[in-house]
């Protein structure tokens, strides 16, 4: 009787034991490793998308022209294999903008969009963006195939919301709703994303809490040759101190990257913040950062092409802007306007 009962003791320790390293991982996960999604955003990835998107298939990718079309088609398709759906409709990726809007200089064309809806705030909307346009082909027949311009962006924002859905299905689902937007027509004329702003707005921009813009963090330009561990930032501070210091914070205590703020300035001659589609969000009192690289010898030309890339760099530059964006989306409260 003592051995059966010395067995049963034994048992039930093991039993406990046993238990208690299950449940182990659990207890871990209660708090999110951000870094470790962040670090879900690989160079090889970038790669391998951008030399695809940034190949004479795609013909320049000029708005509502046929290389544009298969890039619409080749962003819908990563977003349906990686699970993420659209806030239109089921399956349907696709915000269409009509012919008419474009003033005769181009045909009809599309934004594509999809979301990871928010676990305690879903009516707040953070949207990541880039244009998804280039170009096209010169009148002597040459490609212009923007791997910098804006593939660099694209592909960044393709893998900023893979690393979002990682941490959905490791149960971390962000407190705010995270719009992907690829806009159509910013080499016209801001087109796309003035037609979400202006027309149709999926996510009503009173909900809107903040737009982070990626157009160009592919390269590094003359000035920083000898110290290519940098961006420019546009925009951070224009509208909301509060913004500015969270980026600042974020950058500080994980990445240590250089933030140059040569473009931000009011007098800057080439006004690029209001060159790109930050900036219509900006106008409805939405606050912005646009991410950029500075421009380099083959901006707007057929030589922009995917070998030039730095994908171990813009790895680094798109985890930052997935970390900041990552912040927004979980805060306690909406980010202010000063």
């Amino acid at each position: 009787m003592k051995k059966i009962v010395f067995l049963l003791s034994i048992m039930l320790l093991v039993t406990s034991c046993c238990t208690s390293q299950t449940a182990s991982p659990k207890s871990k996960k209660s708090t999110p490793n951000v870094l470790e999604f962040a670090k879900t955003i690989t160079a090889k990835d970038l790669k391998d998308m951008l030399y695809t998107y940034a190949s004479d298939e795609f013909e320049g990718r000029k708005t509502g022209e046929p290389g544009q079309k298969k890039a619409i088609h080749f962003i819908k398709e990563h977003y349906v294999n990686m699970g993420i759906p659209s806030p239109i409709a089921d399956g349907d990726y696709f915000q269409e903008i009509p012919e008419a809007f474009f003033k005769g200089r181009a045909k009809a064309s599309e934004n594509v969009v999809a979301y990871i809806k928010g676990s305690e705030k879903p009516d707040e909307v953070l949207i990541i963006s880039a244009h998804l346009d280039h170009i096209g082909i010169s009148n002597n027949g040459d490609i212009n195939n923007g791997a910098d311009d804006d593939g660099s962006g694209t592909v960044s924002v393709i893998e900023i919301a893979k690393a979002f859905k990682v941490a959905v299905d490791e149960g971390f689902r962000p407190k705010r709703t995270i719009l992907f937007l690829h806009v159509t027509g910013e080499e016209l004329g801001l087109f796309g994303s003035q037609y979400y702003a202006d027309v149709d707005p999926i996510f009503p921009l009173e909900n809107t809490v903040a737009d982070l813009n990626i157009d160009m963090i592919g390269r590094v330009d003359a000035k920083h040759e000898n110290n290519p561990n940098y961006i420019y930032l546009i925009g951070s501070d224009k509208l909301s101190t509060e913004l500015h210091e969270l980026s600042e914070a974020v950058n500080k205590k994980h990445f240590n990257m250089e933030f140059d703020y040569t473009y931000n300035d009011d007098k800057d001659p080439n006004r690029f913040y209001y060159r790109s589609d930050h900036y219509n969000f900006a106008k409805n009192n939405i606050p912005i950062i646009f991410y950029f690289n500075g421009t380099h010898e083959d901006y707007h030309k057929p030589t922009d092409t995917p070998d030039k890339i730095q994908y171990e760099l813009l790895a680094k530059r798109a985890q930052v802007i997935f970390y900041t964006a990552w912040e927004i989306a979980n805060r306690d409260e909406r980010i202010k306007l000063d």
